[in-house]
Parts: structure tokens; C-alpha cells; sequence
């Protein structure tokens, strides 16, 4: 595999990191089962420290995350796998305060990624939240009715405050 020329070096920093970080790497071998039995659906925001707001280290929980933590289909495909395969057996969903996906319509987010892509973008969909509680509400119950999402597993929604660094559960 050839790396392009424009990308040559841009990774170093990142690359040296990890040759840190595996020096003292222990968990090869793991299975990667969820020792907590946790599943978490959240967003991608740099501020939010998944396995950290929960008190859990690398191992305990399986992470899904994209734009405005919503339960997409790729989220729900994940949530069905570990469920039935990796351990977990409680799903929190935890959308944050002051969330990008909160503060523009579908409209602006395409006008502006489009502006900065000098290409039009008005074929692209975001998942736009206009109301993040109600939106949560709803993903709650697609998690809860999803046919392969057993009744034994809990189900709970949480929105995370970046200011605090609390979850305040929902429902």
C-alpha cells in the first residue's frame, strides 16, 4: 500500500503515540466481550470521554458513536451483535448538551458543508436533532421494539452535559 505525497508525515505524531501506547499494551488476547455488559450509543464529540463519564476502562463496554449519538441503522446492527454475541446486556443512549447536530437545520448543514466543499451537498442527509429530547425518546423506542433486541436487556436514555460532565437520565 503507497501512502500519497500530500499525506507524507501528517501521521507521525499519531504513529509515535501508538508506539507509546503499545509499550505497554495488555490486552492482547482479549476476547472483546463487554466485561460490563455495557453498550453505549453516543456522539463522536471530541468532549465526551465514553468509557470515562461511566467509570469503566478499555474492555468493559462496546462504543458506537456518529454524529448527534443517534441509533441509526449501523447503530442498531451493533446493538443487535452485542446483545447476542459480546456480553452486553444493558444499552445506554446518550446524546450531549450543546450538540452541533442541535444548532443548524438539514438546509444550513448542507448549505455550509457544501460551501466548504466548493461542491454541492444538497443530496447529503444529517441526522439533524431540532429537539434532542424527543428525538432521544424515539430511539429509545426503536432500541426497546427492535424484534432481535432481547426484553432482558436494559434500555436507557441519558443526555450527557459537556459543561458538568453529568448524564441526566430520561427514561
Amino acid at each position: 500500500m503507497t501512502t500519497s505525497t500530500k499525506d507524507k508525515g501528517r501521521f507521525d505524531d499519531l504513529l509515535e503515540a501508538n508506539r507509546r501506547y503499545a509499550e505497554h499494551f495488555d490486552m492482547g488476547g482479549f476476547d472483546g466481550i463487554a466485561r460490563a455488559g455495557v453498550a453505549l450509543v453516543t456522539c463522536m464529540d471530541s468532549r465526551i470521554d465514553p468509557l470515562g463519564l461511566l467509570g469503566l476502562k478499555a474492555g468493559d463496554a462496546k462504543i458506537f458513536r456518529n454524529p448527534g449519538g443517534r441509533v441509526t441503522e449501523s447503530a442498531l446492527e451493533a446493538l443487535v451483535l452485542a446483545t447476542h454475541l459480546l456480553n452486553v446486556d444493558r444499552i445506554l443512549v446518550a446524546p450531549h448538551t450543546r450538540c452541533a447536530m442541535s444548532s443548524a437545520t438539514e438546509e444550513e448543514f448542507r448549505t455550509k458543508v457544501g460551501e466548504s466543499a466548493g461542491l454541492d451537498a444538497h443530496w447529503q442527509f444529517f441526522h439533524v436533532v431540532d429537539d434532542q429530547e424527543k428525538a432521544l425518546r424515539e430511539d429509545l423506542a426503536i432500541v426497546r421494539s427492535h424484534p432481535l433486541i432481547p426484553d432482558t436487556v436494559a434500555v436507557g436514555g441519558f443526555i450527557y452535559d459537556v459543561d458538568t460532565g453529568l448524564l441526566r437520565q430520561i427514561d
